[in-house]
């Protein structure tokens, strides 16, 4: 998923939406489906193949955006009658639909990811499946893969079965409609176990050293005289809801360590001068970090719904930096196998609408609880399927980076020789006069350049906007 979630809101004809539709060609992005993975995935939406199992009883519902259609997730929660709780977590299918080798399949391997823009996305299968026939949408029989976690009362895992079934949703619900009817007491049980498991699950998440961070979605807005960035902070419910994927996610790195075969979404320990820059992005927001309180007790002190906070929110992101996949067999783990932000293993399987690689993980982990072989071409892809992730997640990040360079752009465009408060986070090693400036307001991170005089790293600096042009997305500084 995308570091910074952007959402624009303006006019067809706004510069801005021109500079991302602009971006978009600049970088290559594979907006259209070919004509033949088009035929192929209507062949599929009318005749998917469909599991044995039929868990339409079973009274699902979602949790997405108002406006998503593309739903890879669909749960129910429930009490064990000896303590403690079930998770059932439906997944889609897109196995069921896709044919190994075909057309369909190759094009998924081409992008690997859905790609976020502020405007729009562009999504990894043609709509007519992910936000259609394979989507999760409410009152529609669809194949999936259905966990089934059984949890203590403290919320630990003490059991996990997935195969494949026949589910339907009974309601696709929104984070701000779950959030309101659980802190009124109006929930339901399946609704209401949402909080619970979820506080559960965090404290166990405290406990082994993990952090989640709840990064504000940020609302571009047009207004007469410019834009406007807006930051929207995360419900609670958005959090409790992250902890069940992120509990499959690590279940199903537990299935797939056990039966020796598998792929891992490993995260090496961040370096010292990531951590050190930062702790001078949090002095730069006027963030009380002590060197003796740790990166995790920082995070959690943290109130999204603060704009500093939320600044800095989308700049810890920084330390994910170096995530990758890792294939193993034989039982030979990877080096690392832990994901250090989830301080365990884990893996990516819970959104195969959006991303290539759980398609796959799903497999394995079906394989796994059935005590079966991996289908063959699941085993086939396995070497060439973490560089395809890497390929494409450099693509996604690429996008992000100079989707946010558009927007801050746009945003300042038309202040040019404005003056405006800032914090030097970053100076080259070799070049002490160009370095990196954090805006006190608006949160904007952008290059400073010092003609010649070294900046002052670590420090306040008042600086000059000397360039904010959207079409090249660019953004300069210099002091002022």
């Amino acid at each position: 998923m995308p570091r910074r979630h952007l959402h624009v809101t303006c006019a067809a004809e706004a510069p801005l939406l021109a500079a991302l539709r602009a971006l978009r060609t600049t970088l290559g992005v594979p907006e259209d489906f070919p004509a033949a993975v088009l035929a192929e995935a209507d062949r599929a939406a009318r005749e998917p193949r469909l599991p044995e199992r039929d868990a339409t009883d079973i009274p699902f519902f979602t949790i997405d955006p108002p406006m998503s259609t593309d739903l890879d997730q669909a749960m129910h929660l429930e009490r064990r009658a000896g303590g403690g709780f079930r998770v059932h977590y439906a997944i889609a299918d897109v196995a069921a639909f896709v044919t190994p080798g075909g057309a369909l399949d190759a094009e998924a391997h081409r992008r690997a990811l859905t790609l976020y823009f502020p405007d729009e996305k562009v999504p990894l299968h043609p709509p007519l499946l992910s936000e259609d026939a394979a989507s999760l949408l409410p009152d529609q029989p669809r194949p999936a893969l259905l966990w089934t976690v059984d949890l203590d009362a403290d919320g630990r895992a003490v059991t996990t079965d997935v195969r494949r079934a026949l589910v339907r949703s009974r309601a696709k619900l929104d984070y701000a409609g779950v959030q309101a009817a659980i802190d009124s007491g109006t929930a339901e049980e399946p609704m209401a176990l949402l909080k619970d498991i979820g506080l559960l699950r965090e404290r166990l998440e405290i406990e082994r050293g993990g952090i989640s961070l709840n990064v504000p979605e940020q609302e571009i807005l047009q207004e007469d005289h410019g834009y406007t960035l807006e930051f929207r902070a995360p419900h609670p419910v958005d959090a409790w809801n992250a902890q069940i994927s992120l509990l499959t996610g690590m279940a199903a790195a537990d299935l797939m360590t056990a039966s020796g075969t598998g792929i891992l979404r490993t995260l090496p320990t961040a370096p010292g001068g990531a951590v050190a820059r930062l702790r001078r992005t949090a002095k730069a927001l006027h963030i009380d970090w002590p060197h003796h309180v740790s990166y995790a007790e920082v995070v959690r002190s943290l109130d999204p719904t603060n704009h500093r906070h939320a600044a800095f929110l989308q700049e810890c992101t920084t330390l994910l930096r170096g995530a990758g996949y890792s294939a193993f067999s034989g039982g030979r783990l990877p080096d690392p196998a832990v994901h250090a932000a989830v301080a365990d293993t884990y893996t990516h399987c819970t959104a195969p609408l959006r991303r290539l690689v759980d398609r796959y993980t799903g497999e394995l982990c079906v394989a796994a609880v059935a005590g079966q072989e991996p289908p063959e071409w699941v085993r086939e892809a396995m070497d060439t399927l973490p560089k395809e992730m890497a390929d494409g997640s450099r693509r996604a990040n690429t996008v992000e980076r100079e989707c946010v360079n558009t927007v801050e752009a746009a945003l300042l465009a038309g202040r040019i020789g404005d003056t405006f408060d800032g914090f030097v986070v970053d100076v080259k090693d070799h070049e002490p006069d160009v370095g990196t400036v954090q805006l006190q307001d608006p949160a904007v991170v952008a290059p400073v350049d010092g003609g010649g005089a070294e900046l002052p790293l670590g420090e306040e600096l008042l600086v000059r906007l000397t360039q904010a042009d959207p079409a090249a997305a660019k953004v300069r500084f210099a002091p002022a």
